[in-house]
């Protein structure tokens, strides 16, 4: 079934009609009484008088910007209007009758469809990484609804059908993902909490194939809240900063070593001392000892010669 937008007649030009209609009924009230007794036609005439003005009433209704109505009559659909004002249709497109136990029931036939954009929070929650690595999820989903009738009957109900759906799609986001770089990787990975704007994107793909029999388009899908279970927190907080520390090492030495051989080239390209291999080793380890040591060195000055 495919969404089809109609128009209905202006509420403003119905409403006079209808007012006529209802003040016609006490004038046909007095002319009534004061003829004495009333005959068939007239009483026939009121009668239908009442009913009118009662079906030309019910066929009122107003729609805000960025609102819709879909109008069933008799269990088909007839049309979506979306045009916001002050509207009239066929009032049977709005009274619904059913019959339950006990006797029959009225209700009203005309959704009324908001398609103005929403946000859905999902709750925080505990899932399994790729690695098997427990962790709290969170996220924010911004939709709207783009088709009234895959809303309204393709679903049973499209706002609970979206946090459902909202949240097996995080879930299944997690566990195709991990949540941090591991160790034995040497080539860069997709992680949730190092490519979050990729991640964001897959979230958004996964919440649109999902969402979309439902008639809903999503605007925006981003991570909220991301961190590792409290069973395993602080565990991984010792990890990341063990893993912090060797990198910051890596580069120190790296540094140093760079340092040390700009040092030996400038003393040998200047003729400043000649070192024989055995005092080139002490240099070197002493300048890396300064270099790579975390406190102050204190330096031992030779007042000797260069081999006592």
């Amino acid at each position: 079934m495919q969404e089809r937008q109609v128009n209905r007649l202006s509420g403003w030009l119905v409403l006079p009609v209808t007012i006529a209609v209802w003040l016609l009924v006490p004038v046909i009230a007095a002319y009534a009484k004061k003829h004495g007794q009333p005959g068939f036609l007239l009483v026939l005439t009121l009668i239908c008088n009442v009913l009118l003005g009662i079906f030309l009433s019910k066929g009122f209704f107003t729609l805000q910007p960025n609102e819709a109505r879909v109008l069933i009559l008799f269990g088909k659909y007839v049309g979506t209007v979306k045009k916001d004002g002050f509207h009239w249709t066929n009032p049977f497109t709005v009274i619904r009758i059913s019959f339950v136990a006990g006797g029959a029931q009225f209700g009203s036939n005309k959704y009324r469809v908001s398609l103005r954009a929403r946000n859905f929070q999902t709750d925080m929650l505990k899932v399994n990484d790729q690695r098997g690595n427990p962790i709290e999820i969170g996220a924010v989903v911004v939709w709207q609804v783009a088709d009234t009738v895959k809303a309204l009957f393709d679903v049973d109900d499209y706002e609970q059908y979206i946090k459902v759906q909202s949240e097996t799609a995080i879930r299944h986001l997690a566990n195709i993902y991990p949540y941090d770089q591991g160790d034995d990787n040497e080539e860069a990975e997709l992680t949730l909490r190092g490519s979050s704007e990729t991640i964001n994107n897959a979230l958004k793909s996964e919440l649109e194939s999902r969402l979309a029999k439902a008639g809903v388009v999503v605007a925006e899908a981003r991570l909220t809240h991301l961190a590792y279970a409290p069973e395993i927190a602080g565990v991984m907080l010792r990890r990341q900063q063990a893993e912090a520390i060797i990198a910051a090492r890596k580069k120190i030495v790296h540094g140093a070593v760079s340092m040390v051989e700009m040092a030996l080239s400038e003393l040998s390209a200047k003729e400043i001392v000649k070192l024989d291999e055995e005092h080139k080793a002490t240099m070197v380890g002493n300048l890396l000892v300064v270099l790579c040591g975390e406190g102050q060195s204190e330096p031992v000055i030779n007042v000797g010669t260069l081999y006592r």
